[in-house]
């Protein structure tokens, strides 16, 4: 006998002692009454008495089906109960999102976005974990992850939210001390900053719309796989760095830091939302992936 019950069973069981008849019974749960009638017997049968006696015409309970239909009906409710709340939940955005984005990028774009998010959906809260390391979203039990660069192939679900612009930064004080350049050469000497989280992070591949590629090699006293640290150190005019965008908006708009050879970059890189690969997701989920969309889609 199998250890765990027969919780159809019993639900056709409840259900066929309410409506009196295996024939209502099939046609009210969709079934074909040859399966209402062996899913009662397969219940007899494993309980070692009979629940109904059984005519042509009709069925009527026994002493023993009296005394576990109201435990039976209770199996029915409790079900109907549960499907029913969590129907509700996949079309109402509450719960907790899990969620894991770049440290730089949840810092400094991610808060004001997720404070207008919780504003519109009182019922959702975060869980935010913020890290420069590709973490795992399945192991570690996240609905969604943000992540910057290249995707590794996986089973995961990828949606490309944005364009993430890098370009070379420095301080005015430093460019006037070393030379302004006009190419990329003349980075070589340069002391730089070097983001440890790239497969080749001293090398630096620049693009120019007209003068085509070119690869300079980098050296310096400071690498780091996080963004944010290395900004203070550029704007007290120790170096050059390639920085996201993002990281540095406010100090360009300030002037403590200017771009430099502002025809050539690093190549581009996106921003994407990642997700199990079930499509069956929470509405709290839903509701944010569009969130992010909508408010990513023009500036990373």
């Amino acid at each position: 006998m199998s250890k765990l019950p027969d919780l159809d069973a019993w639900a056709i069981f409840a259900r066929a002692a309410d409506l009196g008849s295996f024939a209502r019974t099939a046609d009210d749960l969709g079934l074909s009454k040859p399966t209402v009638s062996k899913a009662v017997t397969r219940l007899e049968q494993r309980l070692g008495v009979a629940l109904f006696h059984r005519t042509s015409r009709q069925i009527a309970l026994t002493e023993s089906g009296e005394a576990v239909l109201d435990r039976a009906r209770r199996i029915l409710a409790e079900g109907e109960a549960a499907e029913a709340e969590l129907s509700a939940q996949a079309d109402m955005p509450s719960g907790t999102v899990r969620m894991t984005a770049p440290m730089s990028f949840g810092i400094k774009r991610l808060g004001p976005i997720l404070s207008r998010f919780l504003e519109i959906y009182p019922d959702v809260a975060f869980d935010l974990e913020l890290s420069d390391a590709r973490v795992d979203v399945i192991a570690g039990g996240f609905d969604l992850a943000l992540r910057i660069g290249t995707l590794n192939d996986s089973s995961l679900r990828a949606r490309r939210l944005c364009t993430v612009r890098r370009p070379i930064v420095s301080a005015p004080e430093y460019m006037e001390r070393v030379g302004w350049p006009v190419h990329p050469r003349q980075l070589e000497g340069m002391e730089a900053v070097c983001y440890s989280n790239l497969s080749s992070p001293d090398v630096w591949h620049l693009k120019h719309p007209t003068e085509g590629e070119y690869n300079i090699r980098m050296a310096g006293r400071f690498r780091s796989n996080n963004a944010d640290i290395v900004v203070p150190w550029l704007v007290s005019g120790q170096g050059v760095a390639v920085q996201p965008e993002f990281v540095v908006q406010k100090e360009l708009d300030e002037g403590s830091l200017v771009e430099i050879l502002p025809g050539w970059s690093l190549e581009p890189i996106s921003l994407y939302v990642v997700t199990p690969p079930t499509t069956l997701r929470p509405a709290r989920v839903r509701v944010l992936i569009d969130f992010l969309v909508d408010n990513l889609a023009e500036n990373c």
